[in-house]
């Protein structure tokens, strides 16, 4: 050991803050991957990845040199302008969200110049030296320099479940992995115990890092993701038909080749959404602020779509439910009467455990102080998942006494005796009926009932072998009541759409005990044991209808949580354990909170500052409120560009001269697109936000259409009234259509952002003031000096009332279309 902490240049007190923030320039952060870039300029050149984008750049810049600056200038300039504003919106949305996730970052433990200080996880590099504690992310490939009773669970690595035990000491090279009793992997946790332990590798250069690279891991795509993509495979399709055949329509029609090929380009572009993805994350960052204010803090966005979607809620009751403040109610033996002896042997296993900080020993200890100085602990078996009890083995006056406590089928299941007065013993089978009735009315009563077993040996270690032939001593009886106005919440809950079901490793009675204080009258409750004899099928048919999920081992609660999926559901799941990792990976919301372990708090999505339900339903709300946003802008962009250039399309093949040049399409899209960019702040009708709505691109689909299609019926007759009503020229034609075209597409999105009548849904403010200033501008564009420059005349006044006309049908139609569709079309 000492010529490993020589190599790496260290010492068993770490390492000093000087040479600490050297390794940290020389080896980097100690991140699986780097931090995706958000620095100005990657961001500014994100907006001009889009090839249609791309494509157009490169087609302007050959008209430039085919003695066409003017247009192309112009060109160039509109999508720079518009790039500006999406880079405008990210900046801001990514400065927002950085400043959020500081609240909730991981921290490790470390020697730094000697003492004890908590760092960043990602700022931890070679030859630091880490402790370590039950809960805690191992931060990086280590040696271990000394340890207690430490357990680790290393499933990520290896795939095996139960906790594997490591202790300090010189392996040989050669030593397989899975053999390094000696070694801390990153991607692994502490399960019980404690340690000092040097750490040897970092980041990319794990073991962890070394599989992570190989298999490219990437984070499981949440519902509302796979409906984005889906949608953009969509919007491509009818992007490539609609180009290819304009473009192809005109060549046939003898135009110029070059014009052409723009005018289908800009066409392309007006089509797509090209705002979509700085939307989504101005939408999403501002829901993630306004979280924030109500202790929601979101660690994935993503989550957030799916946080307002969700249907079903999973939770332990600890906490959550409850106050989550364990106290003692009583300790007794076999018979049920009051015993200081029980009490006392739960004190000293509490006192000397040394494995992860727990409600239970918290409560033993505090109730109730005991002189204990002529005790020494020897050694200690910490508890585990799979064993359900934690023994100390104790020495006084050369007399050693093992003490376990667990639940208390866990202890019965290691005794033979039971204690049935200080100096008499009996056997377990005589009175083994009635200790499982006591026990269950206790439940009943809705108690938490552990089990106090001892053994006198003759050994100085102890291990889990010699967890036999103990001796029943009683029971410790502990009680956590419901949080006041725990039944109200869970009503609201139920208002909103979602269900709630308890996942709690105690009893049945216990469960049925607190399910009928928060308010479940005749709840359905299905315990672990027969979890294990249901199949797969039988369980994702069952899961839905179950209230209570009951004695449950920590992996049945992933069996749960896919099963729930699979039954079609969104399924959050708040956990705050060591326990819950796999589970909140499973769910598509994790949620836990900010003292949760760090393995925890790691896995999950979202992590409130407070435990309580309250809090998470706020932030449900505003999940919704998020979503219907998103939404919106989907629906008013697809709509408005779909029926603009449909009609766009069909007037380039019917008249002799293009509807719109290049330049007037990206600008008519950059115009519309500064309403659509205020949707974040937009309000949300009571409706979408009391039910969750679900990411549905058919709907998405027949509403593009049914409005797209409106839309182009006022184009046309648009076209009627200027060409065969008020004979115009083609740039009065040109004029004419664009001033229709961008007010009618702002002025829709009042109608469109609500169910209701759009006179009864007050929209946001800034929303209505980029309406109306949009409004305003393209009225005044053709009678400023740009308007040459645009191909813009003033019209007269005779146009601009007839323009006026066809916008108001439009809204009127607009409106009424709208309440047929909903009353048709479920969503």
């Amino acid at each position: 050991m000492a010529e490993l902490l020589q190599q790496l240049q260290s010492t068993p007190q770490g390492l000093t803050t000087q040479a600490a923030k050297q390794r940290l320039e020389e080896y980097g952060a100690n991140l699986l991957k780097p931090k995706k870039k958000s620095d100005t300029l990657t961001l500014l050149l994100a907006q001009f990845q889009s090839p249609i984008i791309l494509i157009l750049i490169a087609a302007a810049i050959l008209s430039i040199f085919l003695n066409d600056k003017t247009d192309a200038l112009i060109i160039l300039i509109i999508v720079l302008v518009s790039g500006l504003l999406g880079f405008w919106q990210e900046r801001g949305a990514a400065d927002a969200i950085e400043k959020l996730l500081l609240i909730v970052q991981i921290k490790a433990n470390v020697l730094r110049d000697g003492k004890s200080v908590d760092i960043l996880v990602e700022e931890i590099v070679p030859g630091d030296v880490v402790c370590l504690a039950a809960g805690d992310n191992i931060p990086g490939d280590c040696i271990i320099l000394d340890s207690k009773d430490l357990f680790v669970n290393e499933a990520a690595l290896t795939g095996e479940t139960y906790p594997v035990a490591k202790v300090d000491g010189v392996l040989p090279l050669q030593t397989p992995l899975s053999q390094r009793t000696n070694t801390l992997f990153m991607g692994t946790y502490v399960v019980s115990g404690t340690a000092k332990a040097l750490v040897v590798g970092t980041g990319k250069e794990t073991e962890f890092g070394k599989v992570s690279q190989r298999l490219k891991f990437r984070p499981p795509e949440t519902e509302f993701e796979h409906g984005v993509r889906q949608f953009g495979y969509f919007l491509m399709e009818v992007t490539l038909l609609l180009v290819l055949g304009i473009f192809a329509g005109n060549l046939l029609l003898k135009r110029p080749v070059l014009d052409s090929f723009l005018f289908a380009l800009a066409l392309a572009v007006g089509l797509t959404p090209q705002l979509l993805p700085a939307i989504i994350s101005i939408n999403l960052a501002h829901g993630a602020k306004q979280m924030a204010h109500k202790s929601v803090i979101v660690k994935r966005l993503a989550a957030i779509e799916n946080f307002g979607s969700m249907n079903v809620l999973c939770s332990d009751k600890t906490g959550t439910l409850t106050e989550g403040v364990v106290r003692i109610h009583s300790a007794v033996d076999y018979k049920g009467n009051e015993s200081d002896r029980v009490l006392f042997y739960a004190y000293l296993n509490a006192i000397f455990e040394t494995g992860f900080v727990n409600p239970i020993d918290q409560a033993i200890r505090s109730d109730r102080t005991f002189d204990i100085s002529g005790y020494q602990k020897l050694d200690e078996v910490p508890y585990d998942f799979i064993r359900k009890r934690l023994s100390i083995l104790v020495a006084k006056d050369h007399t050693q006494l093992v003490i376990s406590k667990g639940a208390l089928q866990s202890i019965i299941n290691v005794c033979s005796f039971v204690e049935t007065g200080e100096c008499t013993i009996v056997e377990l089978n005589s009175l083994q009926a009635q200790i499982q009735q006591r026990f269950e009315a206790l439940g009943q009563e809705g108690f938490r009932v552990l089990g106090v077993a001892y053994r006198n040996p003759t050994t100085t270690t102890l291990s889990k072998e010699d967890e036999s032939d103990m001796t029943f001593l009683g029971y410790l009886v502990f009680f956590d009541p419901p949080k006041p106005g725990i039944i109200h919440t869970i009503t609201e809950l139920k208002q909103a759409g979602v269900s709630l079901k308890i996942i709690t490793g105690d009893s049945h009675a216990v469960a049925a005990s607190l399910s009928q204080q928060i308010g479940l009258s005749q709840p359905k409750i299905l315990a672990g044991l027969d979890l294990h004899e249901m199949s797969d099928e039988a369980l994702m048919h069952q899961v839905n209808l179950i209230d209570v999920f009951a004695e449950v081992e920590p992996n049945q609660k992933e069996d749960i949580i896919l099963a729930l999926k699979k039954a079609g559901n969104v399924v959050g799941y708040m956990g705050d354990g060591i326990n819950d990792a796999s589970a909140l990976h499973a769910a598509d919301v994790g949620i836990s909170v900010n003292s949760a372990v760090d393995v925890a708090k790691e896995a999950a999505d979202i992590v409130l500052l407070e435990q309580d339900l309250d809090v998470l339903l706020q932030g449900i709300g505003e999940g919704r409120i998020t979503f219907a946003n998103t939404l919106k802008y989907v629906f008013m962009a697809t709509s408005a560009n779909f029926g603009n250039m449909f009609s766009m399309a069909g007037a380039s093949l019917l008249l002799p001269f293009f509807p719109l040049l290049p330049k007037q399409i990206l600008l008519t899209n950059l115009m519309t697109d500064f309403p659509e960019m205020t949707i974040a702040t937009d309000r949300v009708d009571q409706e979408m936000v009391k039910q969750p709505h679900r990411w549905d691109i058919k709907f998405i689909r027949n509403f593009m259409i049914v409005f797209g299609m409106l839309s182009s019926v006022f184009d046309y007759l648009t076209f009627c009234i200027l060409l065969l009503i008020l004979h115009s020229t083609p740039n009065q034609f040109r004029t004419g259509w664009f001033m229709e075209s961008v007010i009618s597409a702002s002025m829709i999105v009042l109608v469109i952002r609500t169910r209701q009548p759009f006179f009864q849904s007050k929209p946001g403010k800034y929303l209505l003031i980029a309406t109306i200033t949009i409004g305003i501008v393209t009225l005044l564009l053709p009678f400023t000096p740009l308007a040459k420059l645009f191909g813009f005349q003033p019209l007269p006044i005779s146009f601009i009332l007839a323009l006026g006309v066809i916008v108001a049908l439009y809204i009127t139609a607009a409106e009424k279309v709208k309440q047929k569709f909903y009353r048709q079309i479920k969503f």
